[in-house]
């Protein structure tokens, strides 16, 4: 999915650049040649490169169609991903050949990065579905809240749901804060989201229900001694799929901020093979391993993935597997705007 998706988001971003970009306003007057980028949960692979390379392009052939060759910046663009990510990995797989000076800025994504109004364009892709943190309200016993026995919010309660909802709300209100405050006037942020069809219930996510068929594995081996029932119930999976208009309603309460484009395209599941199992099981344990591993201990990880697969080729042949959600994913366009004091 995150492949297509970025193949359908490359054309969205050449066009929203080409349109949205304002030439000549971007840059302050101790500071008349640098085009600064960002790229939000870079990650280490070759997604991101990819990406900012569609940015770089689209930048110089708004000035070249504009008339402007010989007023082309340079380029400088900043890889963030939060302290634990493989910068190492990451700079040494960087472009030899590429348009741009590099640099990587740790940190979450949720807190402030950047000097004020020094951003001109900042992108990030597959990662704001991310909470800062699960919900404490579905981690105690004592709460109405609690999700015991669910490693996600889709057997959940309605309570449940709700915590994790809020704490989207929560979290994103504070990711589009800061970039008000990084990116300068005029200044581009792009957000390639996956996300659930509008009119869905958040138990009706497609990628939700693939995750949490992690949980039934565990619970199989739990039921052979091999982890506890008590650590499965502490555990929840940091993630929450929204709608489009989630996403837009948080950017519509940011006064800094106006939605430019917004374009929602839908894929099918692609889970019908035992090979589609095997793809979907690798890509939970690349996302996923480190939080897992950390919980349940690593000796017991190869034995979880083996199960995963099987769990969802087994979910693949039910017919509630028919009858959950498309894939889905909002690529949004968000512009800095003044405001009036």
């Amino acid at each position: 999915m995150q492949e297509e998706g970025s193949n359908r988001a490359k054309i969205l971003l050449t066009t929203g650049i080409h349109e949205k970009l304002i030439i000549g306003d971007h840059f302050s007057a101790f500071n008349t040649h640098v085009f600064r980028i960002a790229d939000l949960g870079c990650s280490v692979g070759p997604n991101t490169f990819a990406s900012v390379k569609t940015i770089v392009e689209a930048v110089e052939h708004k000035y070249r169609n504009e008339g402007l060759d010989s007023q082309i910046p340079e380029f400088q663009v900043f890889f963030n991903d939060h302290f634990a990510n493989d910068f190492n990995t990451l700079f040494n797989s960087l472009p030899s050949q590429r348009p741009y000076m590099a640099a990587g800025v740790p940190g979450s994504f949720h807190h402030k990065l950047f000097p004020k109004a020094s951003m001109n364009f900042m992108h990030s892709s597959f990662a704001t579905h991310w909470l800062t943190k699960v919900p404490e309200e579905v981690t105690k016993q004592d709460s109405s809240a609690w999700n015991k026995g669910s490693i996600t919010y889709v057997g959940g309660s309605s309570k449940v749901v709700e915590a994790y909802r809020a704490q989207y709300f929560k979290d994103m209100e504070g990711f589009f804060r800061v970039r008000s405050v990084e990116l300068a006037e005029n200044g581009l942020l792009v957000l390639l989201i996956p996300c659930r069809p509008e009119g869905s219930h958040p138990s009706e996510s497609a990628l939700m229900n693939i995750i949490d068929r992690l949980g039934y594995a565990l619970h199989d081996m739990a039921k052979e001694g091999v982890i506890s029932e008590a650590l499965i119930d502490s555990f929840n999976v940091p993630i929450y799929y929204p709608t489009p208009d989630e996403v837009k309603e948080v950017v519509s309460s940011n006064e800094c901020l106006s939605i430019e484009i917004s374009e929602v395209s839908c894929y099918p599941k692609n889970l019908r093979t035992p090979e589609d199992a095997r793809v979907y099981s690798l890509l939970g344990r690349s996302t996923l391993e480190g939080i897992l591993c950390k919980h349940f201990g690593s000796e017991v990880i190869d034995e979880l993935f083996e199960r995963y697969t099987q769990k969802l080729e087994e979910f693949s042949k039910t017919p509630f597997f028919n009858s959950v959600e498309t894939f889905a994913e909002l690529f949004l366009l968000v512009k800095r705007i003044a405001v009036s004091q």
